[in-house]
Formats: C-alpha cells, structure tokens, sequence
C-alpha cells in the first residue's frame, strides 16, 4: 500500500511540476534497462535545499522507474574524508557535488571516473559552458576533465557607478583606474572610504588578493611545480595591494565593511554575487544598515536605487585579464559498476535540462550561478522566487555571470595542477603575510620572504 501510495505521489509531482515546470529540454543519455540504486552527495545541507533537491529526484525517478537515487547531503568540509573511507571500504556514491578544488584533488588521486566527466560534458556541448569554469576542472590531459562544473560564483569589484560617471572616472577596471578611484574617493574626515579589500588573516583577504596576483601574472608555482612565490612580478602585486589597503575603512577589515558601502560610505568593495540580494532587496539588507558592527556607522535607511547605481567591474587587468571565483561540480566517483555510473550520467543530463537547472540555481539566487551561458538570460532564470534579479535587468545579470568566463587560480599552471597551492590557500599564508605588512607595518620584503619560507614547509 505505501508502494502505491508513493507512487502516485511520485505521479502528482510529474503532472504538477514537470509538465509546467520541466519542459524545454529533452532528457538525452543512454536509458537503464535494470533496477539500480545509486547514491548522490551534495555539500548543499540546508533542509530547504535538500527539500528541493529531493522534489528534482522523485521527478526524475518517475520518468526513469528503474533508477532509484538516494540522497545524502555532507558537510564540505567531511567530503573528503568520507570519500577516501568509502573508497577504501568499496561503497563509493555514484555522484558528488563538490567543490572544484575538491575534484581535481581528488581526480588527481584516481579516485573519479573521467570517461563520465568527460563524456558527459561533450553530450552537453563544451561550448555551452563558460570556459573559465571547464577549465578549473580540467585534468592534466587536455580536453579531460574530472568532474562538470554545475554553478558557481563571480568575484569582482562592486562600485558605485554613478559617482564614477560624476567624477568623470572610468570603471575600476585596471589597476590605474583602480587605484586613481581609491584615491579619489578616499574622505576619511567625512567617513567615506574608497575601496575595501581584505587585511584580516583570513578567507577574504585570499580572495581579493589572488585576482589581483592572476592580473599581474604572478603565481606561487611555476608549471613544474617550483616554488616562485617571491618573483618581481609577485611583489609588484604585494606592493601595490598595500597601497589600496591606505584607502580601506580603519583597522584590520573583511567583507563584513561591505556596510560601509550599503549605507552610502565607500565607492568600491569586492564581494562575491552573493552580494546582489543585500543591494536589492532591504530584508536581506536590514544586517548591513545598523549601526552595531561598526562604530564610525551610526546606521542609515535602505536605499531602493543603490542597486540600479551599482555596477560589477568582474576581470581586473593590469599585464593579464582575471576574474576570480568558485564552482561547485558534479563528478563520479570510481566505483567500478557501469550501471551505476550509467545511472547516474543518465541524472545528470536531467539536471542540465534548463528548467531542473534553474530549480537548483533558484535555491541560491545570486550565489548559484550558470556555467551554461545561454541559462543566463533565460526568461525563467530571470524570474526567482525572491524577484531579486528583477532588479538587475537581463543585460546587467549577462555581464555578471560572464565573469565566469575569465576566473583563475593559482592551483593550474599553464594547464598542469599544481595540488600545493590549495594546502597553502587552507593555511592562510598570503593572508596572514598582508596583515603583517597592513596592520603590523613589516616591511614588504621580510613579509615575502617569510611567507614564501612557510610555503617551502607545505610541499
């Protein structure tokens, strides 16, 4: 009886949603012809998105009854320890959703199918995808790839583009016009500031600063894996970062001086999208207008036009163009059962479809991006259950998610992956080098020799 009872659930759901909701996109891969169960992992562990998550495989599993899919969120930061337990005990899920980084580490240690990451990607069309996100996944073999980048988020500088255009200034694009802006805008007699970048030891301060080291063509590692960190190029960027930090709201700083900037007091700060709900909507802006984080903000009213004012400045450029970001993937794992693996292909098509799609992307609007770029201007898209993008307009969101198109890391080096890289980015090393030289006042050099003798310790 509960058979039936599911089943007809099973059914409600397809006719209430997938008819509406899921056309306009046939579901491709070869069928499965035996039962077969399959587990996925996703790092998404809010109970709304694993509500969501779950409604995507009971749809799919009434279109495919022979696949049944069970789904197990895990914490980010447990994947790769429960990867490497299952892998040694022989239960290995026949998919995960990780992030990039975690893929490639793992790729690199034999334990992904890349025949299904790569198969997968070519049914879809490379081309579809933005190419700064297939090559964060890339393997050490052109055109192989360890696992399908799924959504991700654009890095860049967020500015307020109306007092730009009365300064007469150009967008905060390269690092001139960067810096000319910072200066400009930079009152502190008045509590205005010009730009925040990170100077905590801490993730932020990582971020902001690699975008600015992948557009000068600074690395830590050269193809082969040599340590050059303390290059001329490196301290150009170092050099330089400095000087921007002068322009930041006083004291060591995170993104949390993105207050600052919503409630009128700064032109530029780097963020990630997730930022977008925070400029558009005022209950999501409300943490940011009070006057309780910082003590030179005494709190300001939400501003409705601040978002129509704002613009995002996503590839910095100085001797290179860079962006910066993260993506989160789709890989199978090697587990050695073609059916499963089949399965599992056969369910990722159907989440590619572009309105199963743009359900996961809605459960994050802002923070999930498309790496399909056509998903970008889908009318659907456009209209999230929060109206956030609304705000932003089709041509503001397509210039947006394009970031994703250019971003870097310091983990691939003209195409080889360099895994030392993502220890020294988990120890902090350069964010812990620019508070010594912003808040602590070391000198550059001693702060780059130190930081690049702690990285000689985690090779």
């Amino acid at each position: 009886m509960k058979q039936v009872l599911r089943l007809f659930i099973s059914m409600l759901l397809f006719t209430a949603l997938v008819l509406p909701v899921f056309a306009g996109g046939d579901q491709e891969g070869a069928a499965v012809d035996e039962p077969v169960t399959i587990e996925f992992w996703t790092s998404q562990t809010q109970s709304d998105r694993i509500a969501t998550i779950q409604v995507l495989i009971d749809t799919f599993q009434v279109m495919n009854p022979n696949i049944t899919i069970k789904l197990i969120p895990v914490d980010e930061n447990d994947i790769p320890t429960n990867i490497n337990t299952a892998a040694a005990a022989g239960t290995m899920p026949a998919l995960i959703e990780i992030a990039a980084e975690n893929a490639v580490a793992f790729g690199t240690e034999g334990l992904l199918d890349i025949d299904a990451a790569t198969g997968s990607i070519n049914e879809i069309g490379a081309e579809r995808f933005y190419a700064g996100t297939l090559k964060l996944n890339e393997s050490t073999k052109a055109g192989e790839y360890y696992g399908m980048p799924y959504h991700g988020w654009v890095q860049g500088i967020w500015y307020r583009a109306d007092w730009f255009e009365e300064a007469g200034l150009n967008p905060p694009s390269t690092w001139e016009d960067i810096e000319k802006a910072a200066a400009y805008f930079y009152k502190p007699s008045e509590n205005k500031y010009g730009i925040l970048v990170g100077t905590k030891e801490e993730t932020y301060a990582e971020q902001c600063f690699t975008q600015f080291a992948m557009s000068n063509g600074a690395g830590l590692f050269d193809k082969n894996g040599k340590l050059i960190f303390n290059s001329p190029e490196m301290k150009e960027v170092v050099e330089y970062y400095a000087r921007l930090a002068k322009y930041n709201p006083p004291g060591p700083q995170t993104w949390r001086a993105r207050d600052y900037y919503l409630q009128g007091r700064m032109a530029m700060f780097f963020y990630s999208t997730y930022i977008m709900d925070d400029l558009a909507l005022q209950e999501d802006a409300a943490g940011s207008l009070t006057g309780e984080n910082f003590s030179e903000l005494a709190g300001a009213d939400f501003d409705p036009d601040l978002v129509e004012h704002t613009r995002l400045a996503s590839t910095i450029s100085n001797s290179q163009d860079a962006g910066y970001g993260v993506v989160n993937s789709l890989a199978f794992p090697d587990h050695g059962d073609a059916l499963k693996t089949a399965a599992a292909q056969r369910f990722v098509r159907y989440l590619y479809t572009p309105n199963a799609y743009i359900t996961w992307l809605h459960m994050a609007p802002g923070g999930m991006n498309p790496v399909l770029a056509e998903i970008a201007g889908n009318e659907r898209f456009q209209n999230d259950p929060k109206g956030l993008f609304q705000h932003y307009g089709k041509e503001k969101m397509q210039e947006i998610i394009s970031g994703l198109n250019s971003i870097e890391t310091f983990s691939i080096v003209e195409g080889n992956r360099i895994a030392a890289a993502s220890i020294i980015y988990s120890k902090m090393v350069i964010p812990q080098m620019i508070y010594k030289i912003t808040q602590e006042g070391m000198g550059i050099d001693q702060a780059m020799a130190w930081a690049e003798a702690e990285m000689a310790k985690l090779q």
